[in-house]
């Protein structure tokens, strides 16, 4: 296995643009592919935005992203071999096992206050412009307005709509005014 130090160099090749890593650990990372528990010893790098796991293997490597906001809880221990955590990932169980890295408590640290949430660098874009079914209603005349309570009134007595549903609508149509 390359050293972690290394693998962290080479794992900075696969960051976006502006990304920054803010620590990282070494261990053996744990997964089912094909049905199979397979292991990888590699690094699991906490960015600004997500969580990496980089590992090399015959050929190539391995490289699994796993952004905060799709992690829904995170578990650690320490055991004789070191220290360990898992968490979930959008249904699935990711776990790393034997991390004997100093950082670990800052890593832990970092995972916990940011699982479940999105990055505070990554901006929201800017909603869409409203459609012609999203527009704002026109006013309308009260007469129209009450015409409409009036129909509403008997579709909520015939069944077809909910009480919830009436008053919902009502109050928009009052708002129109």
């Amino acid at each position: 296995m390359a050293s972690p130090d290394k693998l962290l160099e080479e794992a900075r090749g696969h960051l976006e643009p502006g990304e920054q890593v803010e620590t990282f650990v070494a261990g053996t990372y744990e997964a089912k592919m094909m049905g199979s528990k397979i292991s990888r010893a590699g690094v699991f790098v906490a960015t600004d935005r997500r969580l990496l796991f980089y590992a090399k293997k015959i050929g190539g490597f391995e490289l699994e992203s796993f952004p905060y906001e799709n992690i829904s809880s995170f578990e650690q221990g320490k055991g004789m071999m070191g220290h360990s955590f898992s968490f979930f990932a959008s249904g699935n169980k990711v776990s790393m096992k034997w991390i004997s890295s100093t950082n670990f408590a800052d890593f832990a640290r970092l995972v916990t206050n940011r699982a479940g949430r999105k990055p505070p660098t990554q901006s929201a874009p800017p909603p869409p412009p409203p459609t012609a079914a999203q527009a704002p209603a026109p006013a309308a005349s009260q007469e129209d307005v009450f015409a409409a309570l009036e129909k509403l009134g008997k579709l909520r007595d015939a069944g077809v709509v909910t009480a919830e549903e009436f008053e919902a609508k009502k109050k928009e149509l009052l708002d129109r005014i």
